[in-house]
């Protein structure tokens, strides 16, 4: 079974419902929603038709992904304009938003005059146009080109080591969260997060709203960098967004961090994305580039708990096909060896009972050579913290709450089960996810299959005890 999860971008490539459940066909586990892109009534049908798939489409997960404060240049009067190199060029925060030219063009961030000082670097386009401040005057900055070329309206705009003081919220994302609220999404993920404190904000607005939706942390701003570890703690999991990073840090930094992050989510018990151009050529062709085989298995072979696609999916040509060779690369990647090995936390103090029951079931289960582990959860934080360690069995999260059920779909190695223990005599609970694991052919007879689970059945937070069952024997006595 693929352990590493995939992440698909919906878009107008997929708005096809039989485009839509052969992407589910070929392994999709979660769709984001990309509220950079289209209307709320646009992302609503998607809503329906994901919540609308047959079988196991019911438990994808949905992840909702804030656009954030992403600071643009404003509209230039022709479609294109030319910059020459070591030509002055101004960004001028108070323009008319379409009467940029060839002399100077508005800007969406209005403080960016605020932020800047002479000998900065501004990139714009991703790099592809580069202009260094020479001076701030009222609502202009003064930049001279230092790499040219042609220059569209709307572009991003980075500054190299970061800085810009925007917050990750604004109206736009607070409108778009409570529109992705009310449709039931199970993750949101904020962009452009500076600090600790754009991803306790997000929290008191998901709160206010009524939900328990997951937070993910993009890291695509130098700045976030700075504070990775509150940022990490303070989120459920993190998305290392390579793009406007990779503009912000230099494209040469992006493998260390990428690594750093990874590991560092994971010692931290965090789930986490490794997202941008990871199948880029499949937009428009068939089969990958090979350095795109070695990337997406790369971040497989560090941990990542899931790979994720955007225009691949959706506006690309072979939304299905992008999925299936991504899922090959993922599970061709993990029969090596080295994704089964893990040394975490295996010197540190565990400081919940269920965390301890978590790490002891993993340990018992490698050793013993378990084929299935199950536990019964009602938030899926038992499965998350089985998850952290690197191994070839299945973790299997039995829970009666759909939620749950799309939430877990992110970690790596797990895999939902309906399961509602309210409605199950707790004696013979044992013996019925023994069953249902036999009856998908997950386990066979004699197989070893650790259960863990509570005393006080249905309640969050109890997983206080493990037990060690074969299959096939009525889950007879523990070992």
């Amino acid at each position: 079974m693929r352990r590493t999860k995939i992440i698909a971008t919906l878009g107008p490539s997929t708005d096809d419902p039989v485009v839509l459940e052969r992407m589910v066909n070929a392994g999709v586990d979660l769709f984001r929603f990309n509220y950079s892109h289209q209307t709320q009534a646009d992302h609503a049908r998607r809503f329906e038709a994901v919540r609308n798939l047959k079988g196991a489409g019911r438990d994808v997960g949905i992840i909702a992904d804030l656009q954030g404060p992403k600071i643009r240049l404003e509209r230039f009067q022709s479609d294109k304009v030319y910059l020459e190199e070591n030509s002055d060029f101004t960004l001028d925060t108070g323009l008319d938003k379409n009467a940029g030219d060839e002399a100077h063009v508005g800007v969406t961030y209005k403080n960016l005059t605020r932020d800047v000082k002479s000998g900065d670097r501004l990139l714009v386009d991703d790099g592809r146009i580069v202009l260094e401040v020479k001076a701030v005057e009222g609502n202009e900055v003064h930049c001279r080109v230092v790499l040219g070329g042609e220059l569209s309206g709307k572009k991003g705009i980075n500054l190299q080591g970061g800085g810009l003081a925007a917050g990750a919220l604004t109206k736009k994302d607070q409108n778009d969260l409570a529109h992705a609220v009310a449709h039931g999404a199970d993750y949101f993920a904020v962009s452009f997060v500076r600090s600790v404190e754009d991803i306790r904000e997000a929290r008191r607005l998901l709160t206010a709203a009524g939900s328990n939706a997951g937070i993910i942390a993009k890291f695509e701003r130098a700045d976030a960098l700075k504070n990775a570890e509150a940022i990490i703690e303070a989120s459920d999991a993190i998305m290392i967004a390579r793009g406007d990073l990779g503009v912000e840090i230099g494209d040469a930094s992006l493998p260390p961090v990428q690594k750093h992050l990874i590991k560092l989510a994971r010692d931290m018990d965090r789930a986490v994305i490794t997202a941008t151009q990871m199948m880029e050529s499949m937009i428009e062709n068939q089969v990958p580039l090979r350095a795109e085989v070695f990337d997406v298995a790369n971040a497989v072979f560090d941990g990542t708990d899931a790979v994720m696609l955007s225009g691949e999916t959706s506006v690309g040509k072979y939304p299905d096909k992008v999925v299936q060779a991504m899922a090959r690369i993922c599970a061709e990647t993990e029969k090596q060896r080295v994704t089964r090995v893990s040394d975490h936390r295996i010197n540190q103090r565990f400081e919940r009972i269920d965390e301890a029951v978590a790490m002891a079931a993993m340990y018992a289960a490698n050793h013993i050579g378990a084929k299935a582990i199950a536990a019964l959860t009602e938030t899926g934080s038992t499965t998350l913290w089985m998850s952290r360690i690197s191994s070839g069995i299945p973790v299997f999260a039995f829970t009666r709450h759909i939620e749950c059920r799309r939430r877990v779909r992110l970690y790596r190695g797990v895999y939902p089960i309906h399961f509602d223990i309210t409605h199950t005599d707790p004696l013979q609970a044992n013996a019925e996810i023994v069953e249902e694991l036999m009856r998908r052919r997950m386990v066979f007879d004699n197989d070893f299959v650790v259960i863990t689970k509570g005393d006080l059945s249905g309640h969050r937070g109890g997983t206080n005890n493990m037990k060690i069952v074969r299959a096939g024997q009525h889950a007879g006595p523990s070992v």
